[in-house]
Protein backbone atom coordinates (compact mmCIF):
# COMPACT_ATOMS: atom_id res chain seq x y z
CA UNK A 1 0.00 0.00 0.00
CA UNK A 2 1.18 3.59 -0.59
CA UNK A 3 2.90 5.27 2.33
CA UNK A 4 1.09 8.57 1.85
CA UNK A 5 -1.77 10.04 -0.09
CA UNK A 6 -1.22 11.84 -3.39
CA UNK A 7 -1.26 15.63 -3.34
CA UNK A 8 -4.69 17.18 -2.98
CA UNK A 9 -6.28 18.36 -6.19
CA UNK A 10 -7.64 21.40 -4.38
CA UNK A 11 -5.94 24.71 -3.58
CA UNK A 12 -3.04 24.54 -1.12
CA UNK A 13 -1.78 27.43 1.02
CA UNK A 14 1.06 29.46 -0.47
CA UNK A 15 4.46 28.67 1.00
CA UNK A 16 7.40 31.07 0.73
CA UNK A 17 10.99 29.99 0.30
CA UNK A 18 13.91 32.42 0.47
CA UNK A 19 17.24 31.33 -1.03
CA UNK A 20 20.52 33.12 -0.51
CA UNK A 21 21.86 32.07 -3.93
CA UNK A 22 19.86 30.16 -6.51
CA UNK A 23 20.37 28.95 -10.06
CA UNK A 24 17.51 30.41 -12.10
CA UNK A 25 16.75 29.96 -15.80
CA UNK A 26 18.71 33.17 -16.54
CA UNK A 27 21.61 32.34 -14.22
CA UNK A 28 22.63 32.72 -10.59
CA UNK A 29 20.79 35.23 -8.43
CA UNK A 30 20.95 36.34 -4.79
CA UNK A 31 18.06 36.86 -2.42
CA UNK A 32 15.57 34.74 -4.39
CA UNK A 33 12.08 34.52 -2.86
CA UNK A 34 9.73 31.88 -4.27
CA UNK A 35 6.01 31.62 -3.69
CA UNK A 36 4.97 27.96 -3.97
CA UNK A 37 1.31 27.09 -4.55
CA UNK A 38 -0.39 23.96 -5.87
CA UNK A 39 2.94 22.37 -6.63
CA UNK A 40 4.26 25.20 -8.79
CA UNK A 41 6.30 28.36 -8.50
CA UNK A 42 3.55 30.98 -8.42
CA UNK A 43 5.90 33.96 -8.13
CA UNK A 44 9.64 34.62 -8.08
CA UNK A 45 11.52 37.68 -6.86
CA UNK A 46 15.25 38.37 -6.85
CA UNK A 47 17.17 40.72 -4.60
CA UNK A 48 14.49 40.19 -1.97
CA UNK A 49 14.75 40.12 1.78
CA UNK A 50 13.57 37.12 3.74
CA UNK A 51 10.27 37.61 5.53
CA UNK A 52 9.05 36.13 8.82
CA UNK A 53 7.77 32.60 8.19
CA UNK A 54 9.85 32.03 5.06
CA UNK A 55 11.73 28.75 4.69
CA UNK A 56 15.33 29.91 4.45
CA UNK A 57 17.84 28.07 2.26
CA UNK A 58 21.48 28.66 1.41
CA UNK A 59 22.07 27.23 -2.09
CA UNK A 60 19.18 26.25 -4.37
CA UNK A 61 19.25 24.52 -7.77
CA UNK A 62 16.51 22.89 -9.86
CA UNK A 63 15.82 19.17 -9.52
CA UNK A 64 17.20 17.11 -12.41
CA UNK A 65 15.21 14.67 -14.53
CA UNK A 66 16.39 11.05 -14.69
CA UNK A 67 15.39 10.20 -18.24
CA UNK A 68 15.99 6.43 -18.28
CA UNK A 69 15.37 3.92 -15.49
CA UNK A 70 14.58 0.26 -15.07
CA UNK A 71 13.65 0.55 -11.40
CA UNK A 72 13.46 -3.18 -10.61
CA UNK A 73 17.13 -3.64 -11.53
CA UNK A 74 18.10 -1.79 -8.33
CA UNK A 75 17.42 -5.08 -6.56
CA UNK A 76 20.15 -6.90 -8.51
CA UNK A 77 22.80 -4.16 -8.28
CA UNK A 78 26.19 -5.69 -7.55
CA UNK A 79 25.07 -9.27 -8.15
CA UNK A 80 26.45 -9.60 -11.69
CA UNK A 81 30.10 -8.71 -11.05
CA UNK A 82 31.50 -12.23 -11.51
CA UNK A 83 33.06 -13.18 -14.82
CA UNK A 84 32.05 -16.19 -16.89
CA UNK A 85 34.21 -18.90 -18.42
CA UNK A 86 34.32 -17.22 -21.82
CA UNK A 87 34.31 -13.63 -20.59
CA UNK A 88 31.41 -11.37 -19.82
CA UNK A 89 29.40 -8.81 -21.80
CA UNK A 90 26.09 -7.02 -21.98
CA UNK A 91 24.52 -10.17 -23.42
CA UNK A 92 25.58 -12.43 -20.54
CA UNK A 93 24.49 -9.71 -18.08
CA UNK A 94 21.10 -9.71 -19.81
CA UNK A 95 20.62 -13.42 -19.17
CA UNK A 96 21.24 -12.87 -15.45
CA UNK A 97 18.82 -9.94 -15.49
CA UNK A 98 16.09 -12.11 -17.05
CA UNK A 99 16.55 -14.70 -14.31
CA UNK A 100 16.14 -12.01 -11.64
CA UNK A 101 13.13 -10.52 -13.43
CA UNK A 102 11.31 -13.87 -13.40
CA UNK A 103 11.37 -13.96 -9.59
CA UNK A 104 9.50 -10.67 -9.16
CA UNK A 105 5.90 -10.54 -8.02
CA UNK A 106 3.91 -7.29 -8.05
CA UNK A 107 4.60 -6.58 -4.36
CA UNK A 108 8.36 -7.11 -4.60
CA UNK A 109 8.49 -5.18 -7.85
CA UNK A 110 6.83 -2.19 -6.18
CA UNK A 111 9.05 -2.36 -3.09
CA UNK A 112 12.22 -2.32 -5.18
CA UNK A 113 10.92 0.60 -7.26
CA UNK A 114 10.13 2.56 -4.09
CA UNK A 115 13.70 2.06 -2.87
CA UNK A 116 15.13 3.18 -6.19
CA UNK A 117 12.92 6.26 -6.27
CA UNK A 118 13.79 7.50 -2.80
CA UNK A 119 17.48 7.09 -3.64
CA UNK A 120 16.92 9.16 -6.79
CA UNK A 121 15.33 11.94 -4.76
CA UNK A 122 18.17 11.86 -2.25
CA UNK A 123 20.59 12.26 -5.18
CA UNK A 124 18.77 15.30 -6.58
CA UNK A 125 16.66 13.63 -9.28
CA UNK A 126 13.07 14.88 -8.97
CA UNK A 127 11.44 13.12 -11.96
CA UNK A 128 12.07 9.72 -13.49
CA UNK A 129 11.41 8.32 -16.95
CA UNK A 130 10.49 4.72 -16.17
CA UNK A 131 11.22 2.52 -19.21
CA UNK A 132 8.79 -0.13 -18.07
CA UNK A 133 8.80 -3.53 -19.75
CA UNK A 134 7.84 -6.05 -17.03
CA UNK A 135 4.14 -6.48 -17.85
CA UNK A 136 3.01 -10.10 -17.36
CA UNK A 137 3.06 -12.93 -14.83
CA UNK A 138 6.13 -15.23 -14.77
CA UNK A 139 4.50 -17.73 -17.16
CA UNK A 140 3.72 -14.95 -19.64
CA UNK A 141 -0.01 -14.84 -18.90
CA UNK A 142 -1.71 -11.48 -18.49
CA UNK A 143 -2.67 -10.21 -15.07
CA UNK A 144 -6.41 -9.62 -14.51
CA UNK A 145 -5.59 -5.93 -14.84
CA UNK A 146 -3.33 -5.55 -17.89
CA UNK A 147 -1.84 -2.50 -16.19
CA UNK A 148 -1.07 -4.27 -12.89
CA UNK A 149 2.67 -3.66 -13.02
CA UNK A 150 2.24 -0.13 -14.37
CA UNK A 151 -0.01 0.55 -11.38
CA UNK A 152 2.79 -0.67 -9.11
CA UNK A 153 5.18 1.83 -10.70
CA UNK A 154 2.59 4.55 -10.13
CA UNK A 155 2.19 3.47 -6.50
CA UNK A 156 5.96 3.61 -5.99
CA UNK A 157 6.05 7.10 -7.48
CA UNK A 158 3.15 8.16 -5.26
CA UNK A 159 4.67 6.86 -2.04
CA UNK A 160 8.13 8.24 -2.78
CA UNK A 161 6.83 11.51 -4.21
CA UNK A 162 9.01 11.49 -7.32
CA UNK A 163 7.62 12.87 -10.57
CA UNK A 164 6.82 10.13 -13.07
CA UNK A 165 7.00 9.91 -16.83
CA UNK A 166 5.80 6.38 -17.51
CA UNK A 167 7.09 4.78 -20.71
CA UNK A 168 5.38 1.41 -21.27
CA UNK A 169 7.61 -0.70 -23.49
CA UNK A 170 6.51 -2.57 -26.59
CA UNK A 171 8.54 -5.75 -27.00
CA UNK A 172 7.53 -8.40 -29.54
CA UNK A 173 10.66 -10.02 -31.01
CA UNK A 174 14.03 -11.43 -30.02
CA UNK A 175 15.97 -9.94 -32.93
CA UNK A 176 15.81 -8.00 -36.17
CA UNK A 177 13.41 -9.13 -38.85
CA UNK A 178 10.61 -10.19 -36.49
CA UNK A 179 12.37 -13.17 -34.88
CA UNK A 180 10.20 -15.02 -32.39
CA UNK A 181 10.78 -14.06 -28.75
CA UNK A 182 12.73 -16.46 -26.60
CA UNK A 183 11.30 -18.09 -23.44
CA UNK A 184 13.13 -15.69 -21.13
CA UNK A 185 11.16 -12.80 -22.62
CA UNK A 186 7.62 -14.03 -21.99
CA UNK A 187 6.91 -11.41 -19.31
CA UNK A 188 7.67 -8.62 -21.78
CA UNK A 189 5.76 -9.56 -24.92
CA UNK A 190 2.77 -7.80 -26.55
CA UNK A 191 1.09 -7.51 -29.90
CA UNK A 192 -0.06 -4.06 -31.00
CA UNK A 193 -3.68 -4.50 -29.83
CA UNK A 194 -2.58 -5.76 -26.43
CA UNK A 195 -0.18 -2.87 -26.11
CA UNK A 196 -2.95 -0.39 -26.90
CA UNK A 197 -4.90 -1.86 -23.96
CA UNK A 198 -1.82 -1.57 -21.78
CA UNK A 199 -1.55 2.13 -22.59
CA UNK A 200 -5.19 2.65 -21.64
CA UNK A 201 -4.72 0.94 -18.28
CA UNK A 202 -1.42 2.75 -17.70
CA UNK A 203 -3.14 6.10 -18.25
CA UNK A 204 -5.69 5.18 -15.56
CA UNK A 205 -2.95 4.06 -13.19
CA UNK A 206 -1.03 7.34 -13.31
CA UNK A 207 -4.04 9.67 -13.35
CA UNK A 208 -4.18 10.08 -9.53
CA UNK A 209 -0.60 11.38 -9.51
CA UNK A 210 -1.75 14.66 -11.01
CA UNK A 211 1.33 15.62 -13.02
CA UNK A 212 2.47 12.27 -14.39
CA UNK A 213 3.20 12.00 -18.11
CA UNK A 214 2.48 9.00 -20.34
CA UNK A 215 4.72 8.18 -23.26
CA UNK A 216 5.63 4.98 -25.08
CA UNK A 217 8.78 3.06 -25.77
CA UNK A 218 9.39 0.73 -28.69
CA UNK A 219 12.10 -1.25 -26.90
CA UNK A 220 14.59 -1.34 -29.76
CA UNK A 221 14.77 -2.07 -33.46
CA UNK A 222 15.54 -5.66 -32.44
CA UNK A 223 12.20 -5.96 -30.67
CA UNK A 224 9.82 -4.20 -33.08
CA UNK A 225 9.22 -4.57 -36.81
CA UNK A 226 8.83 -1.54 -39.09
CA UNK A 227 5.08 -2.14 -39.43
CA UNK A 228 4.68 -2.42 -35.66
CA UNK A 229 6.65 0.76 -35.11
CA UNK A 230 4.35 2.63 -37.50
CA UNK A 231 1.29 1.27 -35.73
CA UNK A 232 2.56 2.20 -32.26
CA UNK A 233 3.33 5.87 -32.78
CA UNK A 234 -0.29 7.11 -33.17
CA UNK A 235 -1.32 5.40 -29.91
CA UNK A 236 0.14 8.12 -27.67
CA UNK A 237 1.09 11.76 -28.14
CA UNK A 238 3.65 11.78 -25.31
CA UNK A 239 7.41 11.22 -25.45
CA UNK A 240 8.84 8.35 -27.50
CA UNK A 241 11.92 6.57 -26.14
CA UNK A 242 13.89 3.77 -27.78
CA UNK A 243 17.10 1.85 -27.03
CA UNK A 244 19.36 2.24 -30.05
CA UNK A 245 22.92 1.31 -31.12
CA UNK A 246 23.99 0.41 -27.58
CA UNK A 247 26.12 -2.58 -28.57
CA UNK A 248 28.37 -3.31 -31.56
CA UNK A 249 26.62 -6.67 -32.00
CA UNK A 250 23.34 -4.78 -32.40
CA UNK A 251 24.88 -2.57 -35.09
CA UNK A 252 26.22 -5.60 -36.96
CA UNK A 253 22.86 -7.39 -36.79
CA UNK A 254 21.03 -4.31 -38.04
CA UNK A 255 23.43 -4.01 -40.99
CA UNK A 256 22.87 -7.66 -41.84
CA UNK A 257 19.09 -7.19 -41.68
CA UNK A 258 18.67 -3.84 -43.44
CA UNK A 259 21.99 -2.75 -44.89
CA UNK A 260 21.89 0.26 -42.56
CA UNK A 261 23.11 1.10 -39.09
CA UNK A 262 20.41 1.39 -36.37
CA UNK A 263 20.33 5.19 -36.06
CA UNK A 264 20.71 5.57 -39.82
CA UNK A 265 17.69 3.28 -40.34
CA UNK A 266 15.62 5.05 -37.70
CA UNK A 267 16.27 8.52 -39.11
CA UNK A 268 15.31 7.37 -42.60
CA UNK A 269 12.21 5.34 -41.71
CA UNK A 270 10.65 6.96 -38.61
CA UNK A 271 9.37 10.50 -37.90
CA UNK A 272 12.10 11.23 -35.35
CA UNK A 273 11.68 14.71 -33.89
CA UNK A 274 11.79 16.55 -30.56
CA UNK A 275 9.39 13.97 -29.01
CA UNK A 276 12.03 11.29 -29.31
CA UNK A 277 14.74 10.19 -26.92
CA UNK A 278 17.39 7.92 -28.41
CA UNK A 279 18.72 6.00 -25.43
CA UNK A 280 22.48 5.28 -25.53
CA UNK A 281 23.09 5.74 -29.29
CA UNK A 282 26.62 4.69 -28.35
CA UNK A 283 27.86 3.49 -31.70
CA UNK A 284 27.08 6.20 -34.23
CA UNK A 285 28.85 7.73 -37.22
CA UNK A 286 29.35 11.50 -37.78
CA UNK A 287 26.47 11.69 -40.26
CA UNK A 288 24.17 10.02 -37.73
CA UNK A 289 25.23 12.54 -35.08
CA UNK A 290 24.33 15.36 -37.45
CA UNK A 291 21.00 13.69 -38.24
CA UNK A 292 20.03 13.45 -34.56
CA UNK A 293 20.90 17.11 -34.03
CA UNK A 294 18.94 18.19 -37.09
CA UNK A 295 15.81 16.38 -35.88
CA UNK A 296 15.99 17.98 -32.41
CA UNK A 297 15.86 14.60 -30.64
CA UNK A 298 17.43 14.05 -27.23
CA UNK A 299 20.14 11.46 -26.67
CA UNK A 300 19.67 9.67 -23.35
CA UNK A 301 23.08 8.88 -21.86
CA UNK A 302 23.59 6.62 -18.85
CA UNK A 303 27.33 6.80 -18.16
CA UNK A 304 27.39 4.67 -15.00
CA UNK A 305 25.44 1.82 -16.58
CA UNK A 306 27.23 2.15 -19.92
CA UNK A 307 30.55 1.81 -18.08
CA UNK A 308 29.26 -1.06 -15.95
CA UNK A 309 28.07 -2.98 -19.02
CA UNK A 310 31.09 -2.14 -21.16
CA UNK A 311 28.97 -0.50 -23.85
CA UNK A 312 31.51 1.99 -25.12
CA UNK A 313 31.58 5.79 -25.35
CA UNK A 314 29.10 7.96 -27.21
CA UNK A 315 30.94 10.64 -29.28
CA UNK A 316 29.79 13.33 -26.88
CA UNK A 317 32.37 15.95 -27.81
CA UNK A 318 31.29 15.98 -31.45
CA UNK A 319 27.63 15.93 -30.42
CA UNK A 320 28.14 18.86 -28.06
CA UNK A 321 29.99 20.88 -30.67
CA UNK A 322 27.08 20.32 -33.07
CA UNK A 323 24.59 21.61 -30.49
CA UNK A 324 23.04 18.25 -29.63
CA UNK A 325 20.52 17.85 -26.83
CA UNK A 326 21.11 15.27 -24.10
CA UNK A 327 20.09 14.16 -20.65
CA UNK A 328 21.28 11.50 -18.23
CA UNK A 329 19.61 8.47 -16.72
CA UNK A 330 20.39 5.85 -14.10
CA UNK A 331 19.29 2.95 -16.37
CA UNK A 332 20.20 -0.29 -14.51
CA UNK A 333 20.36 1.60 -11.19
CA UNK A 334 23.57 -0.19 -10.23
CA UNK A 335 24.48 3.13 -8.59
CA UNK A 336 22.07 6.05 -8.26
CA UNK A 337 24.01 9.31 -8.23
CA UNK A 338 23.06 12.31 -10.38
CA UNK A 339 26.40 14.08 -9.96
CA UNK A 340 28.31 10.90 -10.80
CA UNK A 341 26.41 10.52 -14.08
CA UNK A 342 27.52 14.02 -15.13
CA UNK A 343 31.05 13.53 -13.83
CA UNK A 344 31.53 10.26 -15.68
CA UNK A 345 30.08 11.74 -18.87
CA UNK A 346 32.82 14.36 -18.88
CA UNK A 347 35.57 12.05 -17.61
CA UNK A 348 34.88 9.46 -20.29
CA UNK A 349 35.55 12.09 -22.93
CA UNK A 350 38.66 13.32 -21.12
CA UNK A 351 40.09 9.82 -21.12
CA UNK A 352 39.19 9.34 -24.77
CA UNK A 353 40.71 12.56 -26.12
CA UNK A 354 43.34 12.99 -23.36
CA UNK A 355 42.28 16.52 -22.55
CA UNK A 356 40.47 18.49 -19.84
CA UNK A 357 37.18 20.39 -19.78
CA UNK A 358 36.23 18.74 -23.05
CA UNK A 359 32.49 19.29 -23.38
CA UNK A 360 31.90 22.89 -22.29
CA UNK A 361 32.33 25.21 -25.25
CA UNK A 362 34.29 28.46 -24.99
CA UNK A 363 37.01 30.00 -22.88
CA UNK A 364 35.98 30.53 -19.29
CA UNK A 365 32.88 28.30 -19.50
CA UNK A 366 32.26 26.19 -16.40
CA UNK A 367 32.13 22.46 -17.12
CA UNK A 368 29.84 21.81 -14.16
CA UNK A 369 27.39 24.54 -15.15
CA UNK A 370 27.39 23.41 -18.79
CA UNK A 371 26.72 19.79 -17.87
CA UNK A 372 24.01 20.67 -15.35
CA UNK A 373 22.15 23.17 -17.57
CA UNK A 374 22.15 20.93 -20.62
CA UNK A 375 21.17 17.78 -18.72
CA UNK A 376 18.36 19.71 -17.03
CA UNK A 377 16.85 20.95 -20.27
CA UNK A 378 17.44 17.75 -22.25
CA UNK A 379 15.78 15.57 -19.62
CA UNK A 380 12.82 17.95 -19.35
CA UNK A 381 12.28 17.73 -23.11
CA UNK A 382 12.58 13.95 -23.10
CA UNK A 383 10.21 13.59 -20.13
CA UNK A 384 7.57 15.99 -21.45
CA UNK A 385 7.77 18.61 -18.67
CA UNK A 386 9.07 22.07 -17.83
CA UNK A 387 12.23 22.43 -15.79
CA UNK A 388 14.14 25.13 -13.97
CA UNK A 389 13.34 27.64 -11.27
CA UNK A 390 10.96 29.99 -13.04
CA UNK A 391 7.43 31.24 -12.59
CA UNK A 392 4.88 28.61 -13.59
CA UNK A 393 7.34 25.70 -13.46
CA UNK A 394 6.98 22.78 -11.04
CA UNK A 395 8.34 23.53 -7.58
CA UNK A 396 11.14 20.97 -7.86
CA UNK A 397 13.98 22.37 -5.78
CA UNK A 398 17.23 20.97 -4.41
CA UNK A 399 19.13 22.64 -1.59
CA UNK A 400 22.85 21.89 -1.56
CA UNK A 401 24.64 21.65 1.77
CA UNK A 402 26.69 24.84 2.11
CA UNK A 403 28.66 23.20 4.94
CA UNK A 404 29.85 20.30 2.78
CA UNK A 405 33.67 20.46 2.52
CA UNK A 406 33.53 20.51 -1.29
CA UNK A 407 31.17 23.51 -1.33
CA UNK A 408 32.80 25.73 1.29
CA UNK A 409 33.63 29.28 0.15
CA UNK A 410 32.16 28.62 -3.32
CA UNK A 411 29.92 30.97 -5.28
CA UNK A 412 27.97 30.63 -8.53
CA UNK A 413 29.25 28.20 -11.12
CA UNK A 414 32.04 27.05 -8.80
CA UNK A 415 29.31 25.40 -6.73
CA UNK A 416 28.32 23.17 -9.64
CA UNK A 417 31.93 22.47 -10.58
CA UNK A 418 32.58 21.39 -7.00
CA UNK A 419 29.32 19.44 -6.67
CA UNK A 420 30.03 17.39 -9.79
CA UNK A 421 33.81 16.99 -9.65
CA UNK A 422 34.75 17.31 -5.97
CA UNK A 423 31.85 16.16 -3.77
CA UNK A 424 31.45 12.52 -2.87
CA UNK A 425 28.05 12.08 -1.25
CA UNK A 426 26.22 14.22 1.27
CA UNK A 427 26.11 17.39 -0.81
CA UNK A 428 22.32 17.25 -1.32
CA UNK A 429 20.70 18.48 1.87
CA UNK A 430 16.97 19.01 1.19
CA UNK A 431 14.69 18.28 -1.75
CA UNK A 432 11.22 19.57 -2.64
CA UNK A 433 9.18 17.93 -5.39
CA UNK A 434 5.97 19.54 -6.55
CA UNK A 435 6.21 21.85 -3.55
CA UNK A 436 6.47 19.06 -0.94
CA UNK A 437 9.65 18.51 1.04
CA UNK A 438 10.66 14.88 0.55
CA UNK A 439 14.32 14.89 1.63
CA UNK A 440 15.47 16.40 4.94
CA UNK A 441 19.13 16.52 5.87
CA UNK A 442 20.00 14.09 3.12
CA UNK A 443 17.42 11.42 3.94
CA UNK A 444 14.03 10.78 2.40
CA UNK A 445 11.24 11.36 4.90
CA UNK A 446 10.01 7.76 4.42
CA UNK A 447 13.40 6.09 4.12
CA UNK A 448 12.98 3.77 7.11
CA UNK A 449 9.60 2.39 6.05
CA UNK A 450 10.66 1.95 2.43
CA UNK A 451 13.97 0.33 3.40
CA UNK A 452 12.13 -2.20 5.57
CA UNK A 453 9.74 -3.11 2.76
CA UNK A 454 12.67 -3.37 0.35
CA UNK A 455 14.65 -5.66 2.66
CA UNK A 456 11.69 -7.99 3.10
CA UNK A 457 10.95 -8.07 -0.62
CA UNK A 458 14.55 -8.69 -1.64
CA UNK A 459 14.97 -11.49 0.88
CA UNK A 460 11.98 -13.22 -0.64
CA UNK A 461 13.19 -12.70 -4.21
CA UNK A 462 16.77 -13.85 -3.65
CA UNK A 463 15.80 -16.80 -1.45
CA UNK A 464 13.25 -18.03 -4.00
Amino acid sequence: MPLQSPPSAGHTPTQYVWIDQALLAQGWARGVRLALADGRIADLQTGALAQPGDVRLGIGVPGLGNLHSHAFQRGMAGLTEVGGRSGDSFWSWRELMYRFLHRLAPDSFQAIAEQAYIEMLEAGFTRVGEFHYLHHAPDGSAYADPGEMAARIAAAAQSSGIGLTLLPVFYAHADFGGAAPNPAQVRLIHDVDGFARLLEHSARAIAPLGDAVLGLAPHSLRAVTPDELSALLPLCDGPVHIHIAEQTREVEACLAWSGQRPVQWLLEHAPVDARWCLVHATHVQPEEVQGIVARGAVVGLCPITEANLGDGLFPMRDFAQAGGRFGVGSDSNVLIDAAEELRLLEYGQRLHVRGRNVLAQGEGVSSGRWLFDNALQGAAQALGVQAGLRTGAPADLVELDATHPALRARQGDALLDSLIFAARGGAVRNVWRNGRQLVRDGRHVHREQVAQRYAQALAGVLDA
